[in-house]
């Protein structure tokens, strides 16, 4: 199976960008990650040729290890990036690797931890996707009926499956269940109006209007409330792994998320255990991966920080505000 990884990152998550190449590259991934990338390229990143520039114009091409390439992809769209994961996706497999078999969106926050084989597996099983922290959305929910009320106005029906919501920063899918991202990229431009447009997002501290604000706005998480949208949509088998997956709660995490800020590599671990707040499973895995392949931090930093993070650990044994 032919599969390829997408990703989108600008300012200082390419540090996120490098552990996840490094974390995939471990767990034995073997193939090409394209990075959707505004902005310039990190040092690390700039010495690299352009497998791909005769396609895609200003895109450069670095070899991580003889089986793997991370290829930079330039960026022209005003949308905010966190709604352009269906579109990029889109383009990277018709224009770059229309062969390809499964393609794979991380956010550049996650860190992969579990062997690659296991992906293959999984997307066999459907649509792939992970649990949101907030979940679970009963099937009346408010948000679930404002998205059906607003989709159904538009001669889009959903049809409810689970009271799971997912997280928007993973979704893996076989080129059989390709159509779906099609699906979720019709749906956020039917959201763009009422949120502003898809250049707006929460993430970027957007101010939506009234009736988008409030726990039970339909679309306050824009391509995550879109993308659970598409679940309900779609007429095809999905595979969600519980919150365990991205380290939301005890079990086996599969690709530990850093939700919110701050991220791993602004994250102090002493000052947090201090404040009340224990390191991560995130934490833990990021600075496990940062300097293999992609060496972005000095040793020395990496030394403190896992040192940190052991210190930071027994700290939060009697200290916490979790």
């Amino acid at each position: 199976m032919t599969s390829v990884v997408c990703t989108l990152f600008e300012g200082n998550y390419h540090y996120g960008l490098a552990a996840l190449t490094n974390s995939l590259l471990i767990n034995g991934f073997k193939g090409s990650i394209f990075a959707g990338f505004r902005g310039n390229l990190p040092e690390w990143a700039t010495s690299n040729k352009g497998d791909y520039a005769g396609v895609w114009t200003g895109s450069t091409s670095l070899e991580i290890a003889p089986d793997i390439k991370l290829h930079f992809i330039p960026l022209t769209t005003d949308y905010h990036l966190t709604n352009y994961k269906p579109d990029f996706l889109l383009e990277v497999w018709d224009k770059l690797v229309p062969a390809a078999d499964a393609m794979y969106y991380f956010d550049p926050d996650i860190v992969v931890s579990a062997e690659w084989f296991a992906f293959g597996d999984w997307v066999k099983c459907g649509v792939a996707l992970c649990e949101d922290i907030n979940s679970p959305l009963e099937e009346n929910h408010p948000r679930r009926v404002a998205w059906r009320e607003y989709y159904g106005e538009k001669n889009i029906k959903l049809t409810f499956k689970s009271t799971t919501y997912i997280n928007g920063g993973f979704v893996g899918l076989s080129k059989y269940n390709k159509h779906f991202l099609h699906i979720w990229k019709n749906l956020q431009e039917a959201m763009a109006p009422v949120i502003g447009g898809l250049n707006r997002s929460s993430l970027a501290g957007a101010e939506f209007p009234e009736k988008m604000r409030g726990p039970f706005a339909a679309f306050n998480k824009t391509d995550q409330d879109a993308l659970n949208a598409a679940v309900e949509a779609f007429t095809g088998s999905v595979s969600i792994v519980g919150k365990e997956a991205m380290a939301f709660k005890g079990g086996y995490p599969i690709m530990p998320h850093a939700l919110g800020q701050p991220k791993p590599w602004n994250w102090n671990p002493l000052l947090q255990a201090f404040s009340g707040r224990p390191p991560r499973t995130v934490d833990r895995h990021y600075w496990q991966h940062v300097n293999s392949a992609i060496v972005t931090h000095p040793a020395s930093t990496v030394r403190f920080r896992k040192a940190s993070l052991v210190l930071a650990g027994f700290i939060g044994r009697f200290y916490s505000k979790n």
